[in-house]
């Protein structure tokens, strides 16, 4: 599949999710509300931060970046497709009102999406600007931390990705990272499936491969926390972990 088909497919699929939720409330849509609430509490988020903006968390995600890496006041913070602004809104509190916060995604509908929600609930210190993670509308040496939440594995072009992560971060900058990475290979039928395209599973990459594209992209990288458990919980005994690293720039 080449590169712009896999593009094509994840902008659709997550568009769709996020089209899915808007004016969402029947029986099967509250259903899906504590579905969403359960998956986020397994990956790591308390009430407290689920429940901070709580449309905006539309269970997905494999782990809590946030809970990585200290994030300080008055720093600037970048999310990696940030969806609906779920690890944003968490983010703006860390770092306060001399902070700021700016998610980049490339789906028009999430941005949308994460903006009405910044709006309704007051997050003056967030920003989401529409565009495309191997290209971030983000200039040079300004961001302090750079998180992302089960996204990078979407990209056909990971290097690149991590690359403009580097180029964006200041000296001594972190990244925090929770993914998916595989831990056996995949059938035929699991790596040209859609479905699972959208899913994380057949975009993402076996472990050391994954961690050797990030040193090369210049960073120091350091095994945070591995759950493997994820594997069961929600994606049917596939082979995968989800890979939590911090990342410098030295």
């Amino acid at each position: 599949m080449d590169n712009n088909k896999i593009k094509q497919i994840v902008k659709e699929g997550y568009s769709n999710i996020a089209k899915s939720e808007e004016g969402c409330c029947s029986c099967s849509c509250k259903a899906k509300k504590e579905f969403d609430e359960e998956i986020a509490k397994q990956i790591g988020y308390s009430d407290e931060e689920i429940n901070l903006v709580p449309e905006a968390n539309l269970g997905l995600g494999c782990g809590n970046p946030l809970a990585l890496g200290k994030i300080k006041p008055g720093e600037t913070v970048l999310d990696l497709g940030s969806g609906a602004g779920f690890d944003c809104f968490i983010a703006s509190r860390k770092v306060g009102i001399k902070g700021k916060v700016i998610g980049v995604d490339m789906t028009e509908e999430m941005i949308e999406k994460a903006r009405k929600n910044a709006i309704k609930h007051n997050f003056k210190n967030v920003e989401f600007k529409q565009g495309e993670i191997e290209s971030l509308p983000i200039e040079t040496n300004s961001i302090d931390v750079v998180i992302s939440n089960c996204v990078i594995n979407l990209s056909p072009d990971k290097l690149q990705v991590f690359k403009e992560a580097f180029r964006v971060l200041k000296k001594n900058g972190r990244m925090y990272l929770s993914d998916i990475v595989l831990l056996g290979e995949l059938t035929k039928e699991q790596k040209n499936n859609p479905s699972l395209l959208v899913g994380c599973v057949s975009g993402a990459l076996p472990k050391e491969e994954y961690l050797s594209l990030v040193k090369k992209a210049g960073f120091k990288v350091q095994i945070l926390a591995e759950d493997k458990e994820i594997s069961k919980k929600q994606y049917n005994g596939i082979p995968l972990e989800s890979l939590k690293i911090e990342a410098l720039k030295l």
